[in-house]
């Protein structure tokens, strides 16, 4: 089954911000058997709406779009859709008072805005929403589906969490669907599409494969479809056991997950701790490990040392050496991490020194030269990254590539 998603709002058309409620609910109704199709983002125009809307119902039985439904007077749809949809504007009095009852919360009086929020077409289904006061609404029209929810993210995904899904899959009849990531890292989008090559060839008819690559790592999709879930998921694991033949050496996560999950996972499991010495990543790693929940169980801290003066005089890096070979060497990016385990006391350090861009490289160091080090009870090791001209892109990569590191040495 396919369903199509429109998001309304000029503010996401002049990239004021970014549509990522389209992104989340193609993903949440991929776990039900539904497809998304298209992705439409239109002005909030009554004529773009419509003409939207109905070339969208002309090709799929379910339509879900967001926004355009607050209180002001730019937002337009939901009178709009009644219109369309030839439905009256009529007041729900439980909303009306929902709507009442928040506002005085906060000694907010009700004006006519307000009170038009609690207007409703007079023919659709309302889907509760108890995140906020712009209503969700169903409208059908020759077996086709509509429905149109806010465009405030956390009120959209609470909505589809809490009673639409379920009655969109009690509408519709969805096939069964698995869904299989493999985490991949050190090798090319295209060199790997060569090597697994003759594998992909041989899938099952029915399973698709999607290469989705990004700094330092490659995602691999695998999906099917079918009616018996539990015999999808062997088909699926089927094709993971021959793959991990393949790449023996680079999966590094069986799931969509982020190389700092993986991490959290590896050093929780061995009660491990970790500190970090950051120069040109400038903190991204600490930010990246304190994304998690309950990070402050393995991790203790970090010095950024964007100068030589916070390299010597904190992590205890040899004058001598940093005047010799440079910031950007082995030799100061493996005291950086000794010390930064040293100082932090952790069982685990990482570090990172480069030059990532766009100005200060030189013919010996260019742009994108970067040394990564991993600190622990085995000693120092110490990698040479040659990665791009772009600053973003360095520090992305070169926090990826040595939280790898300390993946592999974790695993052994």
């Amino acid at each position: 089954m396919q369903a199509e998603i429109i998001t309304i709002g000029d503010e996401i058309l002049i990239g004021q911000i970014v549509d990522t409620n389209s992104a989340w609910m193609a993903k949440e109704l991929n776990k039900y058997g539904i497809g998304v199709s298209k992705i439409t983002s239109i002005s909030d125009e009554a004529n773009d709406i419509v003409t939207t809307v109905e070339a969208a119902l002309k090709r799929s039985p379910l339509v879900l779009m967001t926004g355009g439904l607050g209180p002001t007077n730019d937002d337009i749809t939901k009178k709009t859709l009644s219109d369309y949809f030839g439905m009256k504007l009529i007041q729900d009095d439980e909303l009306y008072q929902k709507i009442q009852d928040r506002l005085a919360k906060y000694g907010i009086p009700m004006n006519r805005f307000n009170r038009e929020q609690a207007l409703i077409p007079d023919g659709a289904r309302i889907i509760p929403n108890n995140f906020g006061s712009a209503p969700c609404m169903w409208f059908e029209r020759n077996n086709r589906v509509l429905i149109s929810m806010p465009g405030v993210p956390f009120e959209m995904k609470g909505i589809m969490q809490n009673g639409l899904i379920s009655a969109i899959t009690e509408h519709f009849e969805t096939p069964a669907i698995v869904h299989k990531t493999i985490m991949t890292e050190g090798i090319g989008e295209s060199v790997l599409a060569d090597m697994l090559s003759d594998w992909e060839e041989n899938l099952p008819r029915q399973m698709k494969l999607a290469y989705l690559p990004s700094p330092g790592k490659v995602r691999l999709r695998l999906s099917i479809t079918g009616e018996d879930k539990p015999t999808l998921e062997k088909i699926v694991d089927k094709e993971v056991e021959k793959l991990k033949k393949i790449l023996p050496n680079n999966i590094f996560a069986y799931d969509d997950i982020d190389i700092e999950q993986c991490i959290a996972k590896l050093l929780l499991s061995k009660g491990k701790t970790l500190g970090t010495a950051e120069s040109c990543t400038g903190g991204y790693i600490a930010h990246l490990i304190t994304s998690q929940a309950g990070s402050s169980a393995y991790f203790k801290g970090s010095v950024v040392s964007y100068s030589n003066e916070i390299k010597e005089n904190v992590l205890g890096v040899n004058s001598k050496d940093l005047e010799e070979f440079g910031a950007v060497s082995q030799e100061v990016v493996e005291q950086m991490a000794v010390g930064a385990r040293k100082v932090l006391n952790t069982d685990y350090a990482v570090a990172t020194s480069g030059i990532a861009g766009p100005d200060g490289g030189t013919d010996e160091k260019p742009v994108g030269t970067v040394w990564i080090g991993l600190a622990g009870d085995f000693g120092v090791r110490s990698e040479k990254l040659d990665l791009y001209k772009v600053r973003e892109r360095n520090i992305k990569v070169s926090a990826f590539k040595v939280l790898n590191l300390l993946r592999k040495e974790l695993e052994k």
